[in-house]
């Protein structure tokens, strides 16, 4: 199972943790880090048991899970740029008049106002989530959407994908299976989605690439190496520093 399903499949108590407990391990729900049970992990000096030691690695590579849900794409939040902003001034304690201040907005009754307006925004959200765990009870025809990355750049059309228009796109364009080559890169941007996702999942998650090494990789799946890397890098499958001396698999 990708990172982005299991995700997008946690319950909200976990989200809000940032991890899953599995039987023998937890993972990461923002990275995918694996952390097994059973062992002492140091750090800086001190020894933490494995469910411990993940909050401290959510802490030291995330800040926190609040602050790592609020770069998501605002298409995947539903918050307004606005929005982002006033709930990162109040996760940081500040009062109405210290928000209003810093905001530049209004008065410290417009900052309450907004405030409402949040509360107002929570209420709709549960309320829209109970009704959609309702329908899942009795929606006996409802496809397997295939889960949206955490890490896309634009969320459109592209992404509205059945698991079975999947797998049907995968056999036209993989007709060797996953572990060869393309046959043809598509032109429709459903298709480059469903192509440039099966890539990506064969490069590991860990390791970062020079330049030659990820060529190299692409090569092996399509001649036109370097279109296959700008795409990946244009759906927010791949990052790269700004002088393309390293590649790695965006989180």
């Amino acid at each position: 199972m990708e990172l982005s399903e299991i995700f997008w499949n946690a319950s909200i108590e976990e989200l809000k943790r940032g991890y899953m407990d599995n039987s023998d391990s937890f993972i990461c729900l923002l990275c995918g880090e694996i952390i097994e049970k059973g062992i002492v992990y140091p750090n800086d000096g001190i020894l933490y048991e494995a469910e411990r030691f993940m909050r401290v690695h959510i802490n030291h590579t995330h800040h926190s899970v609040f602050a790592y849900l609020l770069e998501l794409d605002k298409k995947l939040t539903g918050l307004t740029d606005h929005q982002n902003q006033l709930l990162r001034l109040f996760y940081q304690g500040k009062n109405d008049t210290e928000v209003q201040e810093e905001m530049g907005i209004g008065s410290a009754s417009t900052i309450r106002h907004h405030r409402f307006s949040l509360k107002e925004k929570e209420r709709q959200a549960r309320t829209f989530l109970t009704i959609m765990e309702l329908l899942k009870e009795k929606d006996k025809h409802a496809p397997a959407f295939v889960s949206i990355p955490k890490t896309a750049r634009l969320l459109d059309e592209r992404y509205n994908l059945t698991k079975e228009e999947q797998e049907e796109i995968v056999k036209k364009f993989f007709p060797e299976g996953l572990e060869g080559r393309v046959k043809k890169f598509p032109l429709k941007e459903k298709q480059k989605l469903v192509v440039l996702r099966e890539i990506v999942n064969q490069l590991d998650r860990e390791r970062t690439y020079d330049e030659q090494e990820i060529n190299q990789i692409l090569n092996f799946f399509y001649d036109d190496y370097v279109l296959i890397r700008r795409y990946l890098i244009e759906y927010g499958f791949l990052d790269r520093k700004p002088d393309g001396s390293q590649y790695w698999v965006k989180k």
